[in-house]
């Protein structure tokens, strides 16, 4: 961290610190040599030692600082001072739109659709140069205080790529488009997609996927569609609507091409709002693959080629201009005559092409007419319709069946309501495998599966494993009575009764003499009531006291250092959302809370994260996971990162990736979490790896993946302020394991 009033380059003098990021700070200082204000942006010390990331971090600085534009905050210098590596920008005295976005909830259209010209204009003056942003987010997005909009950042993602194993981007996943999150190739039409999600945040004032973690959101990048804007912004112009839909198509051949015509469209919807103009091309879902033959395949080889008529029009273009802009003027008429013959020359050799260009494909169209006529008489003839019989039915069927084992798909069976043993036999003979995911309460017969993972009909590739549950039958038991335990007995109650708890909280009520019926903390009720009958396995919802309602006003934090952790979280009972965090410690004993945050007796938000640190004693933490007292845990996360731990050694055996992770871009020594997501039988699976671990880099990975899946991505959090945010996702291999 540099000084006040320390001087870089002999020029630029260190004013204050007005910024920090992932991997820079950023100052305010004086150009004594220019006279001026500006920002220097300083690379962070951990970043220095790293010679192949200075090198790209410097080369993608200095692309940035050719780029020159009103929308875009300039580069001015580029350099390095006795180790410290800078950029000097243009000073923009603002707020990001960010910021502004979350003051105002939402933006009106004409105020959004202003901003993303300007934001459009200064990306379009970028790619014109070659660069690609790669992190176009709110954040990154300056309005100064005189109302211009201005992109910052350029190139910095890009340069922050080299620092990981095969890193991607550094933006937030909530602005990521599929190429990115799936570890591809971005370009241009990244950062299309990453502007149309800032613009529906402007008029929606959300973004359209979130989600508990990254991958969660990536995933929903992959494969989710948004709900349209215009369910949150009731009047969203349709025109407006059909952009930010275009921008934002999971298939980049389906966006716009190129920022010029985004702001064509955004400048004709201030025109006309309610406008059919944006087409967004369809997908021919229909079309089919066409086999040629071999000696198909050797016609087409040994046809001479012809050229095409770009290439006639190009012939005559270079003609005319050839003609044209002749500079010679020698009087000589001799040589003027030959001029003027070598151009007929060239005419009449370009009109030969053309016809005998013509020629071909007049026989290409008859030879092609022919051949379908052909391919319609056999049709016919096959199917009965010409001068034959239809054939037996058992015939066609033993058809098809063939055609099912060219193809090597299997039909999944149904295997609801059989035993372990006929499922067994069912599959054996079907080429398919079995696997057994756990027990569960059903309507179905003890010992019958109730529950398979690829559902009956489906068409599946020889060999693969269903995944099924089998039924515990149905089992009723009597609801415990909670009134006056505290939340975390509660819970613990009811789980141990075998119901799955929602966790809720609530402000109480008040009695006659203003004080809440229920102190914080403590359970206010559940549904369904104490002493009632449900299934085993059934949800209940239990709601635990906020104690008095302050009607958003903060409140003193009381001091829980050296509490047990359940006796603290009852005591934060007013907090709605408390996160655990466990730590090695020798000098607390364990389960004992070693430091909160926020401080105790500080004012804080009870609307805001609570983050509670817990001595582990002398264990390790990384088998800990984190804990929270108002948040369900995702069952259906939970059940694909089970079904592919259980997956890892199948029929292809065990894969592992063992690969190392360097120092992540903007790690500030904090709690990790990694999250893997493989494609595994054609779906996106996550598995936590770890999670609330502090790792010393560089790590070796030491991750078991999907049976038979030899890549995937690796997301990786830090926790900061209670909450995980993504610092970089790389791309990873997996080997078998003899």
């Amino acid at each position: 961290m540099l000084k006040t009033g320390m001087i870089i380059a002999e020029r630029y003098e260190i004013l204050s610190k007005i910024g920090t990021g992932g991997m820079a700070d950023v100052y305010k200082a004086k150009d004594h040599k220019l006279n001026r204000f500006v920002a220097v942006k300083v690379l962070k010390a951990e970043f220095r030692e790293d010679t192949t990331f200075i090198r790209k971090f410097r080369s993608e600085a200095q692309a940035a600082a050719g780029l020159t534009h009103p929308n875009v905050v300039n580069v001015f210098d580029v350099g390095d001072d006795e180790g410290v590596y800078y950029i000097v920008m243009e000073l923009i005295e603002g707020i990001t739109l960010k910021e502004y976005i979350t003051k105002k909830g939402k933006l009106s259209v004409k105020e959004a659709t202003s901003i993303a010209i300007q934001v459009s204009m200064g990306l379009e003056a970028a790619h014109s140069h070659g660069i690609v942003h790669r992190d176009v987010k709110p954040q990154n997005i300056i309005i100064s205080t005189d109302g211009k909009v201005k992109v910052t950042d350029f190139g910095i993602a890009r340069a922050a790529s080299s620092n990981t194993i095969s890193s991607n981007v550094m933006g937030s996943v909530h602005y990521s488009s599929p190429e990115q999150v799936r570890g591809g190739y971005s370009d241009e039409k990244s950062d299309i997609y990453s502007l149309g999600i800032t613009l529906y945040e402007m008029v929606t004032g959300r973004v359209p996927f979130d989600g508990d973690t990254t991958v969660a959101i990536a995933i929903k990048h992959l494969q989710e569609e948004m709900v349209p804007p215009s369910i949150y912004a009731e009047d969203l112009p349709y025109s407006l609507e059909q952009i930010i839909l275009k921008c934002t198509q999971k298939s980049v051949g389906r966006r716009y091409d190129r920022m010029e015509e985004v702001i064509a469209d955004l400048k004709h919807s201030l025109i006309d709002p309610q406008g059919d103009f944006v087409k967004i091309d369809t997908v021919d879902n229909e079309a089919k693959t066409v086999v040629i033959s071999d000696e198909e395949l050797g016609e087409i080889k040994h046809t001479p080629k012809q050229s095409s008529r770009a290439g006639q029009k190009k012939m005559e273009v270079a003609d005319l201009e050839e003609e044209t802009y002749d500079t010679d003027y020698d009087d000589d008429d001799d040589g003027y005559e030959e001029r003027r013959a070598s151009i007929r020359k060239s005419r009449k050799k370009a009109e030969k092409s053309r016809s005998i260009g013509r020629a071909v494909t007049i026989i290409a169209l008859i030879a092609g007419a022919a051949l379908l006529v052909a391919l319609i008489f056999y049709i016919g003839k096959a199917s009965g319709l010409i001068g034959g019989s239809a054939e037996p039915e058992t015939k066609q069927e033993e058809q098809q069946t063939e055609k099912k084992e060219e193809d090597n798909l299997v039909e999944v069976p149904n295997l609801i309501g059989l035993t372990e043993d006929e499922a067994g036999e069912l599959t054996l003979n079907s080429q398919l495998g079995i696997q057994i995911i756990g027990e569960k309460a059903s309507d179905q017969e003890k010992g019958r599966i109730c529950e398979q993972d690829i559902p009956a009909g489906t068409m599946v590739e020889a060999f693969t494993t269903l995944k099924y549950y089998v039924s515990k039958g149905v089992q009723q038991v009597t609801v415990p009575d909670t009134d006056g335990k505290t939340g975390v007995e509660a819970q613990q109650l009811l789980e141990d009764a075998g119901f799955t708890v929602n966790v809720q909280k609530e402000y109480s009520e008040l009695d006659e003499n203003g004080y809440c019926l229920v102190d914080p903390g403590y359970v206010y009720y559940t549904t369904p009531e104490g002493g009632t009958t449900a299934k085993a396995g059934d949800t209940i919802t239990l709601v635990v006291s906020r104690g008095v309602n302050y009607y958003g006003e903060d409140v003193q934090v009381p001091d829980v250092i050296g509490w047990q952790k359940n006796d603290a979280v009852t005591v934060l009972g007013k907090w709605i959302d408390i996160q655990i965090v466990e730590q090695r410690s020798t000098d607390y004993e364990e389960g004992d809370v070693i430091s909160q945050s926020p401080e105790a007796y500080s004012y804080a938000n009870p609307d805001e994260t609570m983050t509670l640190t817990v001595s582990c004693g002398d264990k390790d933490p990384s088998a800990a996971t984190s804990e929270t007292t108002t948040t369900v845990p995702d069952t259906t996360q939970q059940n694909t990162a089970s079904q592919t731990q259980t997956a890892v050694t199948g029929a292809d055996g065990t894969w592992k990736c063992t690969q190392r992770l360097d120092t992540p871009a903007g790690y500030q020594g904090g709690a990790v979490r990694l999250e893997l997501v493989q494609n595994v039988n054609g779906q996106p699976t996550a598995t936590l790896i770890l999670e609330n671990q502090v790792l010393t880099f560089p790590y070796q990975l030491d991750i078991t993946g999907a049976s038979g899946v030899s890549d995937g991505t690796l997301y990786l959090s830090e926790q900061v302020d209670g909450e995980y945010q993504e610092l970089g996702h790389y791309s990873i291999t997996f080997a078998k394991v003899e």
